[in-house]
């Protein structure tokens, strides 16, 4: 089953969609090999994101238990980040161990 990107850009919004085409790639390194080698330094910088939003809503979690803040709305927005990334990491490697099956159950 072929995975169809097309899929991913079907928006509505206007405003979302000029947004996604103007917004800032955050990343600092450029890898121009299109190999394992781009693909494995994309996995990791996407890791570490996703690493990053779970760690800012454990801290949001905190902040709000203790009593330091009463916004709920920042709470609110780092525990859907977090969990919107997971989401997309554990999907991420669904596909990737699927593939390594096919792979492995290939005959030479």
């Amino acid at each position: 089953m072929a995975l169809d990107i097309t899929a991913l850009y079907n928006v509505t919004s206007g405003a979302v969609k000029e947004a996604a085409k103007s917004a800032p790639t955050t990343r600092t390194e450029t890898y121009t090999d299109n190999g394992f080698d781009s693909l494995l330094h994309t996995a990791i910088d996407n890791l570490s994101t996703t690493n990053n939003y779970l760690s800012d809503a454990e801290n949001e979690e905190i902040k709000w238990a203790l009593g330091e803040t009463e916004n709920t709305h920042d709470l609110s927005i780092a525990l859907q980040k977090a969990s919107t990334a997971l989401q997309y990491t554990v999907a991420i490697r669904d596909k990737l161990m699927e593939a390594y099956k096919e792979l492995i159950q290939m005959q030479v």
